[in-house]
C-alpha cells in the first residue's frame, strides 16, 4: 500500500511563543550560536515551509527555544487515496445503432 507523508513546520508558532514578532528578531540568536544566515534566507525559513534544512540550522532553532525537532516538525502519513475512476462503465461498440444516434438529414421544405 502506497502511503502519502506530509509535514507541518512550526517556527513561526515558537518565535510567537516566545515573543519574537518578525524574522530579523531570530537572527541574534542563530549568529550566537554560529548560524549567519542573510535576512531573506531567515525570512524565508520563517514564513515558508522549507523543503529542506541542515541540522546545524535546526539544532541552533531547537537550541534558541529549547525544544526538540518534533515539537517544530508535525510529520503525518497516511495511505493514499485509491484513483477514482471516472468512466466506470465498459465502452459500448461504437458501430451498434443502440449506442449512436443515426445522423438526420436536414432537407428544405417544398
Amino acid at each position: 500500500m502506497k502511503r502519502d507523508t506530509d509535514y507541518t513546520w512550526h517556527l513561526a508558532e515558537l518565535m510567537a511563543r516566545n515573543k519574537m514578532h518578525n524574522s530579523t528578531d531570530l537572527a541574534p540568536h542563530l549568529a550566537e550560536r554560529g548560524i549567519n544566515l542573510s535576512s531573506a534566507q531567515i525570512w524565508r525559513l520563517v514564513k515558508q515551509r522549507p523543503e529542506r534544512i541542515s541540522l546545524p540550522v535546526l539544532a541552533a532553532i531547537c537550541d534558541v527555544f529549547h525544544c526538540s525537532p518534533a515539537e517544530l516538525i508535525t510529520v503525518t502519513a497516511e495511505d493514499a487515496a485509491l484513483a477514482k475512476v471516472v468512466n466506470a462503465r465498459p465502452r459500448q461498440d461504437p458501430a451498434s445503432d443502440k449506442v449512436r444516434p443515426r445522423r438526420a438529414r436536414v432537407t428544405p421544405d417544398d
